[in-house]
């Protein structure tokens, strides 16, 4: 698309736009009683207006049934309630519904899907991930190479950028996986980097990991919601995510994992059990001897989080009715119109970090304010604009489609434009 830097320009854009009436089923935040410019749908998305509903008919099936509510609630079983997210996540992830389930918390998933994927043997023990990943996958996969008696120091293989670059090339991140094929036991990878935006190849990756006789599995707390990550075309072995950013479920929503349909009828395959992923069938005769339910269903572990996951079934019914191949096409006019904006007239004070290629990010424009970033990030903050600062220098913005307009975009940038000038 070509751009134009005006306010006129960014309103035509919003009028035309078939995703429009979205904005109005969440509630913007205001600042001075005035809508605030939410960039920060990577960190926390906002609220539908349809959660307190949602969470509402739930609280009344507690109220008037009690316990009955796992068999007899009105709408949803609560005994049934994993099932009711799985369509819907499926098609956001590209996965089919018995391979994905809503279940715990991000850290919790991961360490229970290495629990099966990480099997190292004394040859090939070593995990490759990005460097500077988000530290709760730092602290998971070291924990988890210390639990098995190796020293993370030799068992990590972390890839960095190149000198005098802030993204990976996936040549390079292929070409290490390939020199150390021998020792590599999982790649375990980002698929959208928190701190950069960078939308990593996953099919790529999952190619050369698996090349290499390793498990490859992805977190994608920062794309699921937000690009097309199409896991079942990646080949990839597992994935984990949090629900609480672009999926907008709530503060500490629950995640959810996927686990590829090869591995996901496998009862021999390791795994730490619990009663909710085994045999629905017979989960009631309480007796010993775990038989797990089929697909992604047989990693649960507890009940379900019923008024967590009410509020992320409301997110999902709006991803179902607006499809994540129209969400990602507005996304990408949205990051490209601020991209142009900012490169207009402020590359000489703000530096993007985030790829150009729009094929390697999503929502997220990762910004470095070269003279006083966290006082720009600061006084942004005073005119109106929640966005995110992430040591040691980085503005993070993201457009989300779901709520974000083209308006907010130019706003945003005159806004950026008076700070630095003054």
């Amino acid at each position: 698309m070509t751009f134009e830097n005006s306010l006129q320009f960014a309103q035509s854009l919003d009028e035309k736009d078939p995703l429009k009436t979205y904005r109005d089923k969440f509630h913007i935040p205001k600042i001075n009683r005035k809508d605030c410019i939410y960039f920060t749908g990577n960190s926390l998305g906002l609220q539908p207006k349809s959660t307190r509903q949602f969470v509402e008919e739930e609280l009344l099936d507690w109220e008037k049934l009690g316990v009955e509510g796992h068999f007899h609630a009105k709408k949803r079983p609560w005994f049934h309630y994993h099932k009711f997210s799985k369509e819907a996540l499926g098609k956001i992830v590209g996965a089919k519904p018995s391979e994905v389930v809503s279940m715990n918390s991000l850290t919790t998933n991961l360490h229970l899907m290495m629990v099966s994927f990480y099997r190292p043997s004394e040859k090939k023990f070593k995990i490759v991930m990005e460097e500077g990943a988000f530290p709760s996958d730092q602290y998971a996969v070291e924990s988890q190479v210390k639990f098995h008696g190796f020293n993370p120091s030799e068992a990590i293989i972390e890839i960095k950028p190149r000198e005098g670059e802030a993204t990976l090339k996936t040549d390079d991140i292929v070409n290490t996986i390939e020199k150390n094929a021998d020792s590599i036991a999982l790649v375990l990878f980002s698929g959208v980097q928190y701190y950069t935006g960078q939308y990593f190849d996953l099919k790529s990756i999952t190619a050369a990991g698996h090349k290499a006789g390793a498990k490859v599995g992805f977190d994608l707390a920062h794309a699921v919601g937000n690009v097309l990550v199409n896991l079942n075309d990646s080949g990839a072995d597992f994935a984990a995510w949090c629900s609480y950013k672009y999926l907008n479920s709530g503060p500490g929503g629950v995640s959810g994992i996927y686990v590829n349909e090869r591995h996901a009828n496998n009862p021999d395959l390791p795994r730490f059990a619990g009663w909710w992923g085994h045999n629905e069938e017979e989960r009631f005769k309480m007796e010993k001897g775990f038989i797990p339910m089929e697909g992604a269903d047989g990693w649960q572990q507890s009940n379900v989080n019923v008024l967590s996951s009410a509020a992320h079934m409301a997110s999902l019914q709006i991803f179902k009715e607006a499809g994540i191949d129209k969400l990602r096409a507005k996304s990408l006019q949205l990051t490209g119109f601020l991209e142009y904006l900012i490169k207009s007239d402020l590359e000489d004070s703000v530096q993007i970090l985030t790829p150009k290629n729009t094929e390697e990010r999503g929502c997220q424009l990762s910004l470095v304010v070269k003279k006083d970033g966290k006082k720009v990030f600061d006084t942004l903050t005073k005119e109106g604009v929640i966005a995110d600062w992430r040591e040691p220098e980085v503005i993070r913005v993201a457009p989300v489609p779901l709520y974000n307009t083209f308006e907010d975009v130019f706003n945003f940038y005159s806004i950026m434009k008076k700070v630095l000038i003054e």
